[in-house]
């Protein structure tokens, strides 16, 4: 657990920092002030909306004890194992296996799964799959990546208008013109990929806090893996059209290799795998 919120610490003051540097050589004190507040702006709005849209947009269904009562009932002993509130469930009429949470705080979550992975998977690794979900729920990793999305914007948007607006700014503040350039092309990549090494760690970690509040680490690890063996042939049409949206799901739902791996919101699933594999031993 440490390690994880060890490593999300340090990324979040990585790119703190980064938008400090960035900031201060580029836009000075006011294009950080303006930088951080339109980003924080746009991003507080998705933030504090983000369930409705993102279960908008794939259509979701809210179901209830009597419409959903063993998919409903698991996910309440789970919430209650982790003494949080009871969330509201929604289902997907998609084939792919997913699911994904939602909701800017844990009074106000929202847990969706696929009909797909509810015929792919065994009671025991459904749970594995709610649990790892409702981790996120409780360690406000949906807050996390809204920060971390802020910064990382406020960053590019600082280098965008180094790039339209650059020179005589930059000159003032004794950055060499060729060096002012290279942080505005280097700054947006470096802040991408420090978001989504912070998406990455907060997977891991919710990962062990599914296989701990399922009490299950093997079933989760099995779950996993059907999920990556079927997913990736069922696309689903919604994500394709709303990219943005795939971090928020338990296995990657878009299609990708190579150099995109790079790039990825989610750690290898092998590797989850392994760590969960490991915690069953342990």
């Amino acid at each position: 657990m440490l390690g994880n919120w060890l490593k999300t610490s340090l990324l979040m003051a990585a790119i703190i920092a980064l938008f400090g540097t960035v900031g201060l050589l580029l836009g000075g004190a006011a294009g950080m002030a303006v930088a951080l507040v339109l980003g924080g702006a746009m991003n507080l709005w998705a933030y504090w909306f983000s369930d409705k849209i993102v279960l908008r947009i794939y259509h979701a269904r809210e179901v209830d004890e009597t419409s959903a009562p063993q998919l409903y009932g698991t996910v309440r002993d789970l919430a209650q194992s982790a003494q949080l509130p009871m969330p509201k469930v929604y289902l997907i009429d998609e084939a792919q296996p997913n699911a994904f949470a939602t909701g800017r705080n844990p009074e106000h979550a929202a847990l969706a799964v696929t009909t797909g992975i509810l015929q792919l998977l065994t009671p025991r690794e459904l749970r594995g799959v709610l649990g790892h979900e409702l981790s996120h729920v409780k360690h406000h990793d949906i807050l996390i990546s809204t920060i971390s999305a802020t910064i990382a914007g406020a960053i590019s948007s600082i280098a965008q208008l180094g790039l339209l607006f650059g020179g005589s700014s930059q000159n003032e503040r004794g950055v060499h013109p060729l060096v002012a350039l290279l942080i505005m092309i280097v700054a947006p990549l470096a802040a991408m990929l420090i978001q989504l090494a912070i998406s990455r760690a907060r997977e891991f970690e919710a990962d062990r806090g599914g296989a701990e509040v399922s009490g299950d680490a093997q079933a989760l690890a099995s779950a996993l893996q059907k999920i990556e063996s079927y997913a990736h042939g069922q696309p689903i049409a919604a994500a394709e059209m709303h990219p943005e949206t795939a971090q928020m799901m338990i296995i990657n739902p878009l299609s990708g290799s190579g150099v995109q791996r790079l790039f990825s919101t989610h750690p290898s699933t092998q590797e989850r795998i392994a760590r969960l594999l490991a915690m069953a031993r342990a």
